[in-house]
């Protein structure tokens, strides 16, 4: 028998009792509801799904906002930039596919814990990184983890919110990418002039999304598979889908997934919203690099233009939203955005050419760009969640994942053809800010260098002891600014004083980039172009989707529907009381 003594030192270092750990684990990965949630438990699931969605999509864009940081730290490419945006989006795409699990494994984990991931990776991995390649290695991780709540996300947010609200409910889940991009530009507009390194933007998304981790462990919850793997057309179905629960055959629903959700409507459908949101991808990733190299602003106020354009449609899809579920119809809204977003990108293309473009007219056209695109992302992804439920609502994760995947792979081909388009980019990134700064510092010294014969100024730089060389540059030099020799000889001293090395830059890159600086706008207006032939392709691609053109049509459906579930209800009470 052991002693007092020995059983009170074993104490500390025994297991927690069994019911401490079982409490444990069912609050860090047990998540299934039992019953249908009451509406301010379902608010706050929602609230806190949007949530994890924002930071995500905040962190997996902040690369845009210090994007010509980045790529004078490692001396990328433009090209090398836009590539390793490939191969993020490549990862994603093929985690969309693998997210299709979420109608097995539930979604709330892969959230929660993939925030977590992404948070750390962001955070204290990716700003730390030594080289071009291990930056590209840890950013197609953070798109492949991100490719997985895409799907996941999106399905949670239709689990817990009825037919007749799902374009509201979509609405704020739209907003996950909206805010996250609001976020990345209000935060980088406001520190960038004062933290000076873009390392401080990463970490401050990674910390942010640490916080919001930690709350979606300890509360997020989903229903049950019996629950979430049925359709509902309003709230009022709660009791009918519970008393369905008891018996359904959830197997059976979830076998030959892909089979069931690559139906030509869903392909369709997601091909079409994929190629209408090109302006979305494009802004994203590259509208600072756009606005510096084109319009010679800031990273400040490039991302400044980021506000007007990520509130404005932040707002409109919420508005739209609640508009759309009153109304009960999805595809006028659709129509009159993809209208009105043609026109406002069509008038954006028309000003790359024209650099005496004011900032104020650019806030104008994007931000009502943004509110037209806001009439269309909101209504389509609540129609194509009713297109998923009416072939198999137990299929939304795996629904959800076709249109993932499709948006994933369009926006691959489209990143992979920006630099194919746009060549002078990469120029105007890696030697534009220092030949700047050597032109403006020197900008005396290199009118004189101006004036001279580039034969004779060859000779000069070879030799600056060349007699006849020197007697023609101080010829030339007073020619060509009406000076006296003395004052000439002069401004030659003062020129013989720059340093060597930045004058070798100059010749090195200034042919180069003067060059680019004048093909960088009509290539920019080629792309731009491009994407409005994309987004065309959305009017057509519109009509194969479900729902209803008129009001009063969906109205009379909804209360058919409303007696049907009253007979259903009245038939199930009839049967478990016989």
């Amino acid at each position: 028998m052991a002693s007092p003594t020995a059983h009170a030192e074993a104490t500390p270092h025994e297991a927690p009792p069994a019911g401490q750990s079982n409490r444990l684990r069912r609050t860090l990965f047990s998540r299934e509801l039992p019953h249908y949630p009451p509406t301010s438990k379902r608010l706050w699931y929602l609230f806190v799904v949007i949530a994890a969605t924002v930071l995500l999509y905040y962190q997996l864009y902040i690369q845009g906002a210090v994007g010509p940081s980045i790529l004078q730290h490692y001396g990328m490419s433009f090209k090398y930039y836009v590539y390793i945006t490939v191969v993020g989006n490549v990862f994603g795409a093929l985690a969309s596919v693998v997210a299709g699990i979420a109608d097995r494994v539930g979604r709330a984990n892969i959230i929660a814990w993939g925030l977590g991931l992404t948070s750390v990776l962001v955070g204290f991995v990716l700003p730390h990184m030594p080289n071009k390649w291990a930056f590209a290695v840890v950013l197609a991780t953070i798109s492949a983890v991100e490719g997985l709540i895409l799907v996941a996300t999106p399905a949670l947010v239709r689990d817990f919110s009825p037919q007749l609200g799902r374009a509201t409910a979509m609405g704020f889940w739209t907003l996950g990418p909206v805010l996250g991009s609001l976020a990345v530009s209000a935060v980088s507009s406001s520190t960038l002039d004062h933290l000076h390194a873009w390392q401080d933007q990463f970490v401050i998304a990674g910390v942010a999304g640490l916080v919001v981790f930690v709350v979606a462990v300890v509360s997020l919850r989903e229903l049950n598979p019996g629950l979430r793997d049925q359709l509902m057309v309003s709230a009022h179905d709660r009791a009918l889908v519970e008393a369905r629960a008891k018996g359904i055959d959830v197997e059976a629903g979830l076998r030959r997934p892909w089979k069931q959700m690559l139906t030509p409507r869903l392909a369709l459908s997601s091909l079409a919203i994929s190629l209408f949101m090109l302006y979305y991808v494009t802004a994203v990733g590259f509208f600072v690099i756009y606005f510096t190299s084109t319009f010679g602003f800031s990273e400040h106020k490039a991302n400044s233009l980021g506000n007007w354009y990520w509130g404005f449609n932040a707002l409109s899809l919420v508005l739209v939203g609640i508009a759309s579920d009153r109304l009960r119809v999805r595809k006028p809204f659709m129509l009159v955005g993809a209208l009105g977003a043609l026109v406002m990108t069509a008038l954006f293309a028309t000003r790359t050419t024209h650099p005496d473009t004011s900032y104020n007219t650019f806030v104008l056209i994007i931000a009502l760009n943004a509110i037209f695109q806001g009439f269309v992302l909101a209504p389509w992804m609540a129609a194509y969640t009713e297109d998923v439920e009416d072939r198999n609502p137990a299929l939304m994760a795996t629904g959800m994942a076709v249109w993932g995947l499709t948006f994933r792979l369009v926006a691959c081909v489209a990143t992979f053809l920006l630099p194919v388009v746009i060549t002078a980019t990469t120029p105007l990134t890696n030697y534009g800010a220092k030949v700047q700064a050597i032109s403006t510092k020197y900008a005396p010294e290199l009118a004189t260098a101006s004036a001279i014969k580039p034969d004779t100024l060859a000779t000069l730089t070879a030799n600056p002891n060349n007699t006849t060389a020197g007697i023609e540059a101080v010829n030339e030099v007073s020619q060509k600014f009406h000076i006296t020799p003395a004052q000439a000889i002069a401004r030659m001293q003062k020129l013989a004083a720059v340093p060597k090395a930045d004058l070798a830059y100059l010749q090195a890159h200034g042919p180069e980039l003067q060059a680019a600086v004048t093909r960088n706008p009509h290539e920019w207006r080629r792309w731009w172009w491009g994407v409005f032939g994309s987004m065309v392709v959305f009017l057509p691609l519109l009509t194969v989707m479900g729902g209803f053109w008129s009001p009063a049509a969906a109205r009379r459906r909804a209360e058919e529907h409303e007696r049907a579930v009253q007979a259903e209800l009245t038939r199930i009470e009839a049967t478990a009381t016989g």
